[in-house]
């Protein structure tokens, strides 16, 4: 390889036939590299004659085995993703790939493509900046040469005859695909212009016509895939589009399982009626709330009617078979401490089942990145790019606040505690206030640092509540979810205290008082089994009005069956025991 100044030349230009090796870093090896397979299409479609091979590998492979995978064969040319998570790591693979093949076309291209450009020499490898199908011919002619020039840029949404083609073929799902999540595009471009996004940088939009997104999304499923996630930036930016791909989507037979990410203040009540019908395990929802501030949304430029998405919100989360992810995000300008805790407490009352409080990242050329000055932004120039303080919250109050919402992310995000949370949410509990306690008792044995164990969690919420007058009300209904999560015995920390009916003796009294046979659960020839397999437990009045089993001052003996529910957290299934609802009865 040598340098003219302008071009990435190769000395062997006659080479025009090798393979061509299209690399992609995952984060994880569940996860597809979209981008591979428009690269593999357009390549194949202008350069019939190469070999085209996609290979994705992941951030965690080991470095010097990803490079002989890469430069096995001695391809003709290599291209990369860049993105966010794994340009440090394409940067260092460039170099030791043009080490291996000095006669290497390498070709970086991605979301961090710009930035790649500004540390990695010309000489070392070509840029495509934009969208592949808006790249011209030359670019395709001098990759073909061994000629390329340092950058080639297009833009898909200032093309004026846009076409988004489909980018798989049965092969990849045998092949590429097997095992990943699909992921899938129905549209392109944001109908937002939020400062801290890349979106922002570009404005446009383009949809594919229904009828395509039909026959593509019936190929797909034909594979059965796990999941199929939309990266649509805002899939409902067009409500009426979104419902017919949402209803085409419900009446089709399948088990797989379809991300979107949604904008709420963009919901029809047409689509509220048609996900009502969703079976659980279909529709998993990602909304951004990012800030509840006022200021914050004006700065940003999202302006959304706060009220009005907190309602749509909690009626989402309601249905109760959708998964409902809502974010915030830690240090945006003009969010405060107290602001950030008022988003928090908002989006607490809604009822959401997943809530992420991520830490703002200061994206290159992002309107956001060209105001750092302006707003006080200190952050790391090293990607992600993550901030360290703003004009309202120094470091100080950025690492308490990023601390607590690693707290919320062990403790909120999984199905161990449901019953615990409705009860503080239809309390009244100051959230923040509660989460914060747990994160002081956390701390004392590292919590954040360690594998987030129910039994873990559960010991720390207890020693957290250990002077609250409701702590055996909160210990009833931690036993209860720990029980409805699978477990057939208690761990130390919710174990009974004195004079409190255990679980044998629960089961025992019911075991001596229920006939012979009970409709509903057995019959005098199944009746040992029922008792020996299921888990029984008496609860307060309280306990078991809060929990909904009762509506009285009576306690209540419950059995949790070994069978799963349909329901979002795929809890045990528990049922009171009807007959014996007063204690005194037994």
């Amino acid at each position: 390889m040598t340098n003219t100044g302008s071009r990435q030349e190769n000395s062997e230009a006659t080479q025009s036939t090798g393979k061509i090796r299209l690399v992609g870093l995952n984060a994880k090896f569940i996860h597809s590299c979209l981008a591979l397979f428009y690269i593999r299409n357009e390549l194949s479609a202008h350069l019939p004659e190469n070999d085209v091979e996609i290979m994705q590998l992941t951030i965690n492979d080991n470095s010097y085995e990803s490079l002989l995978q890469i430069t096995s064969d001695s391809p003709m040319a290599v291209f990369f993703s860049a993105a966010i998570w794994n340009s440090d790591l394409v940067a260092q693979l460039v170099h030791d790939v043009r080490a291996c093949l000095p006669d290497c076309r390498i070709v970086v291209g991605g979301p961090q493509a710009g930035v790649l450009r500004e540390q990695l020499p010309d000489d070392l490898c070509t840029m495509v900046i934009g969208e592949i199908e808006a790249v011209g011919q030359d670019f395709y002619t001098d990759l073909l040469s061994g000629n390329l020039l340092p950058v080639y840029r297009g833009s898909f949404l200032k093309q004026q005859d846009k076409s988004l083609d489909y980018p798989f073929n049965d092969d990849d799902f045998v092949t590429h695909l097997e095992n990943r999540h699909i992921y899938y595009e129905s549209s392109r471009g944001c109908p937002f212009s939020c400062t801290y996004c890349l979106s922002a940088s570009e404005r446009g939009l383009y949809h594919k016509e229904l009828d395509q997104v039909f026959t593509e999304l019936r190929h797909i499923l034909r594979h059965k895939p796990r999941v199929v996630r939309f990266v649509d930036r805002t899939f409902n930016d067009v409500p009426e589009r979104a419902f017919a791909i949402w209803k085409f989507l419900i009446e089709q037979n399948t088990d797989t399982l379809f991300h979107f990410e949604i904008a709420p203040d963009r919901f029809s009540e047409e689509m509220f009626t048609l996900l009502e019908k969703v079976e659980h395990g279909r529709f998993q929802l990602e909304i951004g709330i990012q800030s509840t501030n006022e200021e914050t949304l004006d700065a940003i430029r999202r302006r959304v009617d706060t009220t009005k998405i907190h309602a749509i919100i909690s009626r989402l989360a309601a249905l109760k078979t959708i998964h409902l992810h809502v974010d915030l995000i830690l240090g945006l300008p003009y969010e405060t401490p107290e602001s950030f805790r008022k988003s928090f407490r908002d989006v607490f009352a809604t009822g959401a089942h997943y809530i992420q409080m991520g830490l703002l990242k200061i994206l290159p050329d992002t309107p956001i990145c060209h105001g750092v000055e302006e707003y006080g932004y200190k952050h790391s120039t090293h990607p992600p790019y993550s901030i360290f303080a703003n004009g309202w919250m120094n470091h100080e109050q950025i690492r308490q606040l990023y601390w607590f919402s690693e707290c919320v992310e062990k403790f909120y995000n999984n199905r161990y505690f449901v019953s615990l949370w409705k009860y503080l949410r239809e309390s009244g509990e100051e959230m923040f206030v509660f989460f914060q306690r747990l994160l002081e008792e956390g701390q004392k044995v590292n919590v954040l640092h360690r594998a987030a164990t129910q039994e873990l969690l559960s010991s720390i919420i207890m020693a957290a509540c250990e002077q609250r007058q409701d702590k055996q009300l909160i210990a009833e209904l931690l036993r209860y979810d720990w029980l409805r999560c699978g477990h057939r015995k208690l761990p130390a920390s919710l174990d009974f205290g004195e004079g409190e009916e255990d679980l044998v003796t629960a089961r025992d009294i019911l075991y001596r008082n229920f006939p012979d046979n009970v409709d509903e659960f057995f019959t005098y020839k199944t009746r040992n089994h029922f008792f020996k397999k299921s888990i029984f437990m008496k609860l307060s009045a309280e306990a078991a009005r809060k929990l909904g089993f009762t509506d009285g001052n009576n306690d209540a003996r419950i059995v949790v069956l070994q069978e799963r529910d349909t329901t979002l957290y795929q809890h045990n299934i528990t049922h009171v025991m009807e007959s014996f609802r007063d204690s005194e009865n037994v």
